[in-house]
């Protein structure tokens, strides 16, 4: 089948869609006249007035969903993100309006800055956008702090390719039908009632029809929109483009976890406008293979099966197959898009403003040194309870000559330091009493002997860590390292980053020797340098 005769086949099943709601109302209609006049007459007057409030119970759950149809992509008022008019960014407007002006298409009418890895443009038409309307463009920061100009250039033609008919006018009102059937499927799905279940698995039933008629249109208007994005920013840029944004979103969640969120165990933020900006320092401190690293082993998000994108790796090999066009040497322009806005930190700090919530918007801000101190001591104070609440309990086992009876609860101030903790190990107490009172993982609850130690060795390892780490804080030997081309932890003095890991083994060996780890602590208040960051989390 042809693809005109798929996008025409798919086009006619979109207006059967909304036309279904018309057929079921005067269906209803029909049989209600039918039975009141027909069978029921006057016989039977309370038949036919529940007859008649169930139909208009029905009738309001079908106009809901045509309802719903019609205003999918009507532009709401926009709060969780940034508007930037053109004399506010016009480097950045221009780039945009070209983009637009290459595909035929007009630029948009407001532009929003947003917190997504991701570009859109969206239109609040008529009839599908066979009538053009009002229309809006959402562009990520974090897109722009990834993606180098040209790049972003070929992301922002492939958008607006969607919205420039480039093999058939229809082909681009299916794509935004598609938008518009999955909304009114949603909007039944928010609904619990019998009757809009009912109604609502009638135009489900249809919406699988359709989407599965049209995904191959929908398809097909991808390809021709990275088409579009090649000729315009070139197909090299394009390919590296495309090839980029399931990278650049890998490394987005990773910043978000391991850098904007790391104050949450804590209570604080970041600096106003390092929440979101701080994404544009870990990209710039690191190079494109250490970017890539971030996403390596992680596997895609399963696709919804009625998806219109291909495969990432499909629109790339599709776009480097296009004829060399000669505009290879534009990748040497490396200007990071973030480059075309003004006053970034401005912008930064306005999207925190308007999407955070206000209890974290209220939260203390730090600088970022501080703010891997507070974690790097948090961690390392949970890493360590556990063990040294399982030495306090196990010392005052000891004392009182009871082996394994429960010590009771114990205090903060009661609980044991570094050097006591060691000592509790000298006396043999490590495997005989301690590690038996410290969680224990479920799966291991049963093991005994070595296969026990080896599950609870690394726990131990990690507490007898943490109060290194404490220590070391305490003592103004370890200094945070933020780590923009690593991961953000304590940098220790060169012979604890030398030798820690090796005095760690030896303390909690199946028969301990503290004595190497002693030895490091005899040096702490030494003046070595700091060296090398340890991960703290």
């Amino acid at each position: 089948m042809g693809f005109r005769l798929r996008v025409l086949r798919a086009f006619v099943l979109l207006a059967g869609f909304f036309l279904m709601g018309f057929v079921l109302l005067a269906a209803m209609a029909v049989l209600d006249w039918l039975l009141v006049t027909r069978v029921f007459v006057d016989r039977a007057e309370w038949a036919a007035a529940t007859l008649v409030t169930g139909t208009v119970v029905v009738a309001v759950a079908i106009l809901q969903g045509m309802f719903a149809f019609l205003r999918a992509g009507r532009l709401e008022t926009e709060r969780h993100a940034v508007a930037v008019g053109p004399e506010d960014q016009p480097e950045l407007w221009d780039l945009v309006r070209a983009a637009a002006g290459a595909t035929g298409e007009r630029p948009p009418d407001e532009l929003y800055l947003d917190a997504d890895v991701n570009a859109g443009v969206t239109e609040q038409g008529r009839l599908l956008g066979l009538l053009p309307g009002r229309r809006r463009m959402y562009l990520g920061l974090p897109l722009l702090a990834g993606l180098t100009v040209p790049q972003l250039r070929g992301i922002l033609a492939h958008e607006f390719g969607h919205y420039a008919h480039l093999d058939t006018r229809l082909g681009g009102v299916i794509v935004r039908g598609r938008a518009a059937v999955l909304h009114t499927v949603d909007v039944f799905g928010r609904n619990d009632t019998f009757f809009h279940r009912a109604v609502g698995l009638l135009y489900i039933t249809y919406a699988h029809l359709f989407l599965r008629t049209s995904q191959a249109v929908g398809r097909e208007q991808e390809r021709a929109a990275d088409r579009s994005a090649a000729r315009h920013a070139g197909r090299d840029a394009t390919a590296a483009a495309l090839g980029a944004l399931p990278v650049l979103i890998a490394a987005h969640d990773h910043y978000l976890t391991a850098y904007a969120g790391m104050g949450e165990p804590v209570g604080a933020l970041p600096q106003p406008g390092e929440v979101y900006g701080g994404f544009r320092r870990m990209v710039d401190a690191r190079s494109p293979e250490g970017i890539a690293e971030l996403s390596a082993g992680r596997r895609p998000p399963r696709p919804h099966r009625y998806d219109s994108h291909p495969p990432t790796a499909e629109r790339v090999a599709a776009v480097e197959a296009l004829p060399d066009d000669g505009r290879a040497a534009e990748l040497d322009d490396s200007r990071p898009a973030l480059t075309l806005l003004r006053h970034a930190e401005e912008v930064f700090t306005a999207l925190e403003a308007c999407t955070l919530p206000a209890e974290a918007a209220a939260s203390p801000r730090m600088d970022w040194d501080d703010l891997v101190m507070a974690r790097a001591v948090l961690d390392a104070e949970q890493w360590a309870r556990p063990l040294r609440v399982a030495v306090a309990r196990a010392v005052r086992a000891e004392g009182a000559g009871t082996g394994g009876t429960p010590a009771g609860p114990v205090e903060d101030d009661a609980l044991p330091g570094l050097e006591e903790v060691l000592d509790a190990f000298d006396r043999g107490l490590l495997w005989r009493e301690i590690a038996e009172r410290m969680p224990r993982p479920h799966q291991a609850a049963r093991l005994t002997g070595a296969s026990a130690r080896d599950v609870m060795r690394p726990r131990v390892f990690d507490g007898l860590a943490g109060l290194v780490h404490l220590r070391l804080v305490q003592a103004g030997r370890a200094t945070p390292d933020v780590a923009w081309s690593g991961r953000p932890g304590l940098a220790l003095p060169d012979a604890w980053e030398q030798g820690m890991d090796d005095a760690l083994d030896a303390a909690v060996a199946d028969t301990p020797d503290s004595a190497p780890l002693r030895a490091l602590l005899a040096g702490v208040g030494s003046g070595s340098t700091a060296g090398p960051a340890v991960r703290t989390g």
